[in-house]
């Protein structure tokens, strides 16, 4: 099974776009800890946007 480049690249961006790390920096990442940081961030901006 390959991952997918798209997919990657959406983790990527999404990462980089939230903690503001280089590209570099998320590739280097494991791909279990930076789908954990994708899981985090998105925990965080469900709590935001429902006010808590």
């Amino acid at each position: 099974m390959t991952y997918g480049t798209d997919r990657l690249h959406e983790e990527v961006a999404y990462v980089a776009y939230h903690f503001h790390w280089s590209w570099d920096s998320i590739l280097d990442l494991e791909h279990a800890d930076r789908l954990r940081y994708v899981a985090e961030i998105g925990r965080i901006n469900t709590r935001i946007s429902q006010g808590r």
